[in-house]
């Protein structure tokens, strides 16, 4: 139930879709109540919109997520495993496609790839089976499974996780696959912005996780002063950053962490 009452309530929380829709109703409100009323509104939502597409406001969003996990030190030792987090997969059009589509989180796979021939005698374990409502595909465990095998490494030291549609479940359903031992290290790969709450949910079922981030969208503090180049891209930072903000919220209000804001 709160996979779906997520996905729903997602929609209209991702900042573009709010001002749109903001802007729609003052086109109604225009049509039906008066111009004047409407046109408020509708200028309302176009200020908006550009100010979270060509501001660095969406990187004042994401910066504070991506600046919380510092990068992994190989000092500690090879890993016992290597998690690696779903969400680098484009199931929708894998399913029409004989092909193995990367989203902007590719980082994800190439990453945890490297780390696996990096660290030959480490387990890897990918999580992440569909998360969509509306569209059928195969699972991101099946296309992490191509990927895997075209780059050579071995079918043996892998374990799928493919029943999960979101990342509590990731963590839920991966601990028992990990099994991990005491002293074990093993890293969790997933895109930096994504590992607070990412690192929250492992926590919450007893998974001393390392953070392992990857797939970066800002440079640094220096982004706080750049502009985007188009509204698009601004936009779609500023949704991403604001849907793991909501996402924080709603797994420490649901228990599905014990952390607001997870630190190391």
């Amino acid at each position: 139930m709160f996979f779906f009452l997520a996905k729903i309530l997602g929609f209209f929380a991702l900042p573009s879709n709010g001002l749109i829709v903001l802007g729609l109703v003052g086109v109604a409100v225009a049509v039906f109540r008066g111009a004047r009323a409407g046109g408020k509104l509708v200028v309302a939502s176009l200020i908006l919109l550009a100010i979270l597409g060509f501001s660095p406001l969406a990187n004042a969003l994401m910066l504070p997520l991506e600046q919380r996990f510092p990068a992994w030190d190989e000092s500690r030792g090879a890993p016992a495993g290597i998690i690696v987090l779903g969400g680098a997969f484009d199931t929708v059009v894998a399913a029409t496609r004989d092909d193995i589509p990367l989203t902007e989180a590719a980082e994800r796979m190439t990453a945890s790839a490297a780390l696996a021939l990096k660290y030959p005698q480490a387990r890897l374990i990918f999580t992440g089976g569909t998360g969509t409502l509306l569209y059928d595909g195969p699972t991101e465990g099946e296309l992490a499974r191509r990927f895997y095998a075209s780059l050579g490494i071995a079918a043996d030291r892998i374990t799928i996780e493919e029943e999960s549609r979101d990342t509590a479940e990731n963590a839920v359903l991966t601990r028992p696959l990990a099994d991990p031992k005491p002293g074990e290290h093993w890293l969790l790969v997933t895109s930096a912005y994504h590992m607070p709450r990412a690192i929250g949910t492992f926590r919450r079922v007893g998974f001393a996780v390392e953070a392992y981030p990857v797939d970066y969208r800002t440079r640094g503090i220096e982004d706080l002063a750049r502009p985007f180049p188009s509204l698009g891209e601004g936009l779609r930072r500023g949704d991403t950053a604001m849907r793991e903000w909501i996402g924080l919220v709603m797994y420490r209000l649901a228990g599905r962490t014990n952390e607001l804001f997870p630190a190391p």
